[in-house]
């Protein structure tokens, strides 16, 4: 066993396998805390990793994400009350308190969780909650951690819920109680962590138990960017990617990318692809819109799949109302795919609505796909006891 366990990293990781190690007689070989000293964990991405790593080979493609809460775009209020708090902790110099970033996919969670790292000039190490299966997991993470250091976890909803428990007292106290051997050989051990800060991620709220989602000091709800501040991003990443892009163009990019920046960064590489070999270099309007003709995007930004729900639900069930589990498995996509991904923006744009009897197709999902709206259904008059 002696053997298996790599060297620490930190004081806290060495106390946590002397303890192991004294225990070796009580503890089984495959219990749960005989992996857990791991000192280049892969569940855990260190922030000292150079910014040109295999994850991001190109320097230009990295420079996409604003690197300070100044160069972020959008999301105001939520920057302004997160410069008070930074500036706050900066000045008592104690760790931020924990943060939780929530919103749909795509917004800047995870920008904004490195960009606090920066701005708190302290380290970040990130992971995600389906890759902590085990107690084990996240207890060898925890006390790896560094004074005042930030740990990000990505999809915190995803992870299971007796890891999420060893979170409770390593939020409140920064003390971590675990327990060493089986039967009645086992005892507690309380470990003291070096205060950190805890950044979740994550684009179901309500799957985060209460006990969980209280402990979070800051949270914060990230909103669908507007038109103007989408343009902004535009140009911003066409000077990063070294491509001339013209004001109409960014804009009309921007209200084809469903408020969402991941979409404009994505749009914006293809359409480079398209100026470089269709064009003279430069993306202009009649540019984007053949481009993005092309790549099945139509004028208010919805792509293939969007398109194929609506005509689903217009064409095969004469406009809905239509069951979560019918929808599925008439397109072949996963309910969490079709409630997280694609339902939002339909709602938002009011091209869909959800009622207790399922999917409901709007007038203007009708006017938009050239099928004229069904007369209005009669409602049962049903007695009132």
């Amino acid at each position: 066993m002696l053997d298996t366990i790599c060297r620490p990293r930190s004081d806290f990781s060495a106390r946590f396998a002397a303890i192991l190690i004294r225990s070796e007689g009580a503890v089984e070989p495959d219990m749960e805390f005989g992996r857990i000293i791991i000192p280049d964990c892969s569940l855990m991405e260190d922030s000292t990793r150079p910014a040109t790593s295999p994850q991001t080979p190109d320097p230009q493609e990295a420079s996409l994400r604003p690197l300070t809460l100044a160069n972020y775009v959008g999301q105001t209020e939520i920057k302004r009350n997160l410069k008070v708090f930074i500036d706050a902790a900066r000045n008592r110099q104690q760790p931020l308190d924990h943060v939780l970033l929530s919103g749909p996919p795509g917004l800047g969670k995870t920008t904004m969780a490195y960009i606090l790292a920066r701005e708190m000039g302290v380290g970040i190490r990130s992971t995600s909650g389906p890759v902590l299966e085990r107690q084990g997991d996240l207890a060898a993470i925890l006390t790896n951690l560094e004074p005042g250091e930030i740990l990000f976890i990505d999809e915190i909803h995803r992870m299971p819920r007796a890891v999420e428990e060893v979170l409770y007292g390593a939020m409140e106290d920064f003390k971590l109680d675990i327990i060493v051997g089986q039967g009645p050989m086992a005892r507690t051990v309380k470990l003291d962590l070096a205060q950190f800060t805890l950044v979740g991620a994550t684009t179901r709220t309500g799957l985060l138990s209460s006990p969980l989602r209280e402990r979070f000091g800051i949270p914060c709800r990230l909103n669908y960017y507007a038109p103007r501040e989408l343009n902004e991003i535009a140009l911003r990443g066409a000077a990063f990617l070294g491509i001339e892009i013209e004001q109409e163009a960014g804009l009309e990019l921007a209200s084809r990318s469903r408020g969402t920046p991941r979409v404009v960064h994505r749009l914006l590489r293809r359409l480079r692809d398209f100026a470089e070999q269709m064009g003279d270099g430069v993306i202009t309007p009649a540019l984007v819109r053949q481009g993005l003709e092309l790549l099945g995007v139509d004028s208010y930004g919805l792509d293939a799949m969007h398109l194929e729900i609506l005509n689903v639900i217009v064409k095969k069930f004469e406009g809905g109302p239509v069951g979560l589990s019918t929808l599925t498995a008439a397109i072949s996509e996963p309910k969490d795919t079709i409630e997280e991904v694609y339902e939002p923006y339909l709602i938002q744009e009011g091209f869909l609505q959800k009622t207790p009897r399922g999917r409901v197709a709007t007038r203007k999902a009708h006017t938009h796909l050239g099928v004229p709206a069904p007369a209005p259904r009669a409602q049962l008059n049903l007695p009132v006891e």
